[in-house]
This record gives structure tokens, C-alpha cells and sequence, in this order.
């Protein structure tokens, strides 16, 4: 048990000790240099008492809450310049730029750098760019224009050998400087380059005008050559051309004359073939054509001729059925006539004989109504009377239609005897009990007028109307 507690302990004094190792271990990465502040170990080529030590390029131990760690960047910085400047010549400039630079590899520009830039690492470019805008402005202020430009690597020489002692206090080494371009708003590079610019132009138009102009000559002489090697060459092609045309007229003149003679006795020998080809067609034809054409025209004919025969005989058939049934129509039509005329006349008769018949039977009942009347004229009126007296009644009380109000003293009575005088003193009622009257004599006319007068009957009095207007008492 006591083997196994000091094991245990052993390993883990072996992992505290590996922990607290790596704890106090510290490696420099090659772009970087370790800054140990808190003792007093010396650095090469540093004097005594600086107060820190520089790491670079390999591990060193530390004392955790003893000594502090900071690291210092040795990577490549660029700034862009941009300075305004006034030349010699008092023209303003504007110098555009780039400065790469870094922190010195040595101990002593670490130093100088970790006393100025170790916690404002991000100012190192401000300040730098500050350092070069000054002394560039210097260097310019003492040139000209065409020195600048003929020799801008003059300038470049003398601001990094004005700048290097303040960049060596600042523990900085400058890698790269480039003047990128010298802007010049006034115009004056412009203006310096112009007549530079003219002549060049200048040149280069005389020289291309010389150029053409022997261009031009030398054209001009390869176009007279080419038309004399062309004329030359015309001249013999052509009579090259003659001869060929001579021979080329005699081949085809004896082409020709062959030719003609071959075809005549082609021609001769094909109209020969073609009057044996054209008394063979027609032998062939009287064989196939005209013998069965005579064949099949005898045919036709027959057929054509017993049709016909066929077709008479078929509209004789149909005139004679015609004729039958016209006969029998009209037959027909005659017996339906006959028929209908018969019936007409005993239907006439027949009204005839019925409106004799009423005629006499109203002349009858005229007859003895009139005789009725002569014996008992009283009776019968009354008998008509009776049978009229609602529409007697009707006509004898519209005389009251218009009246608004009326006022009765007697009561019941009162309303009998104006009732019955409305009936009697010329009123509606009256009238129409004349008329009843007046047709009933034997006499009467149906429109009123009587035989001995010829006048019209008198006209229905208009009744109380007359004696009573709307409104007034009836006493």
C-alpha cells in the first residue's frame, strides 16, 4: 500500500513538475523577439542594467509572477507616403510613396524599439511616415523640377541617408523606398514635357512623310515595271492565242464536216427504220385498235337501240296509266261535286223552310198579342208592367243618384210619396212605361215612331233632378 501512495506521488510530482515546466517555458518564434522584464541578466552587447532580457530564436525559462513576458514584433511594416512639397523653383509637388521597413535584427535596435514601440506597435507606421514627410520636404525644398525627374533615385538616396539616423534611434532599418509618382497640379511637368513632345511629333511626321514619299516612289516605279512586264506579256499571250485560234477553227471546221456527213447517212438510215417502225404500228393498230373499236361501237349501237325500244314502250305504259287515272279522278271529282251540290241545296232548303217557319210563328204571336190587347189592354200592360217593374224601379230611383242629402218630414211616407212621384210626374220610370206601351200597340215601330205621326216618342223626363238640385231639403 505504501509502494503504490509513493508511486502515485512520484507521478504526480513528475506531472506538477511537467506542468510547471511548461508554464516557465518560453519560445521565440523567428519573427518575433521576447521582451523578460523583473531581472537583471546580462544581454550581449547591452550594458548592465537594463532592467529586461531579449529572447530571439530559441526558449528560455521564466519565473512565473517574478518575471513578465512581452513579445516584439519583427515582421516587414509599409507606410504610404503622401507629402506636399514646394520645389526649389517655388512649384508645389506632391511626392507619392511607399517606406518598408521593420524592427533591426540586432540587440540593440530590439531594445530601442521594445523602449519606444512595445505597447504602441500599431503607431509604428505613423511615426515612421512622419520622419520621411519631414525630411522629404527638406530634400525637395532644395531641387528643381528636372532633377527630380531626371534623377529620382537621387532623391530616394537622400531620404534614406537623412532618415537613417533618426530610424536607428527608433531601433527601425529601412528595406525599401519608391518614390511612386510626383503629381503636379500647377501644370509644369505638363508644360516642360510639351516642346519635348512637339519636336518629337515633329520628327516623327517628317520622318513618316519621307517615308511615304520613297514609298510612294518606289510604288510607283514597281507599278511602271509591272505594267511593262504586263504589256509584254499581253503582246506575246496574244499572239500565242492567234495560232491557237487558227488551229482551234480548222479542227472544228473538220469536226463539223465529219460530223454532217455521219449524220446524214444517220438520217438516212433512222428515216428508213422509222417508215418500216410507222407501217408496223399501223398494221399493230388494225389489229388492236380499229377492229375492236368496230366491235364494241356494233355493241353500243345494239344496246343503244333496244334501250330506246325499252324506253318508248315504258312512256306508253305510263301515258296510258296516266290517262286511266285522270279518268277515274275526274270521275271521282264529278260524284263529290254532285254530292256536295246536294247537300247544299237541302241545306238551304232547310233554313229556308225554319226561318218561314219562326217568321210565321212571330207573326202569329204579334197576331195575338194584339188581339189580347184590343179585348183587355189593361191586363196586358199590366202583365208587361209586372214583368218590367225592376227595371222600372232601377230607372225611377237613378233620378236620386246626384242628390248629396235629403231631408224627409214625414218619415216613411214622406219617402213613398216622393218615390211615387218620381214615377209619375214625368219622371224615368214613367218613360219607360210609355215606351213599354208604345210596343205594345199594334201600330209600333221598332225605333219608336208611330204610323199616324211619324214622330218620335216623347223622351225620358229627367225626373226629380228637374225640382231638386245637390244639397237643397226635400220638404
Amino acid at each position: 500500500m505504501s509502494l503504490g501512495i509513493l508511486a502515485g506521488a512520484i507521478g504526480g510530482a513528475v506531472v506538477v513538475l511537467i506542468a510547471l515546466f511548461k508554464l516557465m517555458w518560453r519560445v521565440a518564434e523567428p519573427n518575433e523577439a521576447l521582451i523578460i522584464s523583473g531581472s537583471n541578466h546580462k544581454t550581449e552587447g547591452l550594458g548592465d542594467g537594463m532592467g529586461f532580457r531579449i529572447v530571439t530564436g530559441r526558449g528560455t525559462l521564466v519565473t512565473p509572477g517574478v518575471q513578465a513576458v512581452r513579445k516584439l514584433s519583427l515582421d516587414l511594416n509599409e507606410t504610404q507616403l503622401s507629402v506636399e512639397c514646394v520645389t526649389h523653383q517655388g512649384i508645389p509637388l506632391k511626392v507619392r510613396g511607399v517606406v518598408i521597413f521593420k524592427v533591426g535584427d540586432d540587440y540593440v535596435s530590439i531594445a530601442n524599439a521594445a523602449r519606444r514601440f512595445l505597447d504602441q506597435q500599431k503607431l509604428m507606421s505613423e511615426r515612421v511616415h512622419i520622419v520621411f514627410a519631414g525630411h522629404l520636404r527638406a530634400i525637395v525644398g532644395g531641387l528643381t523640377v528636372e532633377d527630380m525627374i531626371r534623377d529620382r533615385e537621387k532623391l530616394t538616396g537622400q531620404a534614406r541617408s537623412a532618415c537613417g539616423t533618426e530610424m536607428e534611434k527608433l531601433g527601425l532599418i529601412v528595406d525599401s523606398l519608391q518614390i511612386h509618382e510626383i503629381e503636379d497640379p500647377t501644370g509644369y511637368i505638363t508644360n516642360l514635357a510639351a516642346p519635348h513632345a512637339a519636336a518629337v511629333q515633329r520628327d516623327a511626321r517628317i520622318a513618316q512623310a519621307e517615308a511615304n514619299q520613297r514609298a510612294t516612289e518606289a510604288e510607283q516605279q514597281a507599278a511602271a515595271r509591272m505594267s511593262e512586264a504586263t504589256r509584254d506579256s499581253e503582246i506575246l499571250q496574244a499572239g500565242y492565242q492567234a495560232e491557237r485560234d487558227r488551229a482551234g477553227a480548222k479542227a472544228r471546221q473538220a469536226g463539223p464536216l465529219a460530223d454532217a456527213a455521219a449524220r446524214q447517212e444517220v438520217v438516212v438510215e433512222e428515216t428508213r427504220i422509222a417508215e418500216l417502225e410507222a407501217h408496223r404500228k399501223e398494221q399493230q393498230l388494225q389489229a388492236s385498235v380499229r377492229k375492236p373499236a368496230d366491235a364494241k361501237a356494233y355493241e353500243k349501237r345494239t344496246l343503244a337501240a333496244a334501250e330506246r325500244d325499252a324506253r318508248i314502250l315504258g312512256a306508253e305504259a305510263e301515258a296510258k296509266k296516266t290517262e286511266l287515272a285522270s279518268a277515274a279522278m275526274a270521275t271521282a271529282t264529278r260524284v263529290t261535286g254532285e254530292a256536295e251540290a246536294a247537300a247544299a241545296h237541302a241545306k238551304g232548303l232547310a233554313v229556308a223552310e225554319a226561318t218561314r217557319a219562326k217568321g210565321l210563328a212571330e207573326a202569329e204571336a204579334i197576331k195575338a198579342r194584339a188581339a189580347a190587347l184590343a179585348e183587355n189592354q189593361e191586363a196586358v200592360v199590366a202583365q208587361q208592367l209586372a214583368e218590367k217593374w225592376p227595371e222600372i224601379v232601377e230607372a225611377g230611383a237613378s233620378a236620386f243618384g246626384n242628390v248629396d242629402q235629403m231631408v224627409l218630414l214625414n218619415g216613411a211616407d214622406g219617402m213613398a210619396e216622393t218615390f211615387a212621384k218620381a214615377l209619375t210626374m214625368g219622371g224615368t220610370g214613367l218613360g219607360l212605361a210609355r215606351q213599354l206601351l208604345a210596343n205594345l200597340s199594334p201600330g209600333a215601330r221598332p225605333d219608336g215612331m208611330t204610323p199616324d205621326t211619324a214622330k218620335p216618342a216623347a223622351a225620358p223626363a229627367t225626373g226629380i233632378r228637374e225640382e231638386i238640385t245637390v244639397g237643397d231639403d226635400v220638404s
